[in-house]
């Protein structure tokens, strides 16, 4: 990968710009397949829905890609396939998730980009790609925009085919 964007380990990244964690998001997303789940975890601020940007992006998507927080979940047709990208911040309880939408998209015809979904990971299924996004602020003066460290956790053996592909 080049510019502000660093492989440090096998599935492990550290982006030094917003425009290098979309590109990252956009690599990512050129292998998704209809079914595969990802849950982004990380800090507000982390890079979660830039990463997902990049996703949409790969896509062909061509609307605009915010965090859904107060939709829980919204629908981005593209020209691929769906993105199903939901945010489960707001979400307490495991019961809320069938009316937040969650089951009837898992599996379904396009890749889901849950945010805020650690919490849930048992519902969720072991077939999934765990992203950790982390703001290193230790690492750069105060006020400056700091890097991000981006750490890619296969579990199932799909999710390790996506994170090979991506190496």
């Amino acid at each position: 990968m080049t510019g502000g964007l660093l492989r440090t380990a096998p599935g492990e990244y550290v982006s030094h710009a917003t425009k290098d964690t979309i590109e990252l998001g956009e690599r990512l997303g050129s292998f998704l397949a209809p079914g595969d789940v990802l849950v982004l975890t990380g800090d507000l601020g982390a890079g979660k829905t830039q990463l997902t940007k990049g996703i949409a992006r790969a896509l062909g998507v061509s609307g605009q890609v915010t965090s859904p927080t107060f939709n829980i979940m919204v629908v981005h047709e593209g020209d691929r396939m769906p993105l199903y990208h939901l945010d489960l911040y707001r979400l307490d309880d495991a019961s809320q998730l069938g009316d937040a939408g969650l089951y009837d998209v898992l599996g379904s015809d396009g890749p889901c980009v849950i945010e805020w979904g650690e919490q849930f990971a048992d519902e969720i299924g072991d077939d999934r790609l765990d992203v950790f996004l982390t703001r290193l602020d230790d690492e750069v003066a105060p006020g400056e925009e700091p890097p991000r460290s981006i750490r890619f956790e296969p579990h199932g053996p799909r999710a390790e085919s996506i994170v090979g592909a991506l190496a």
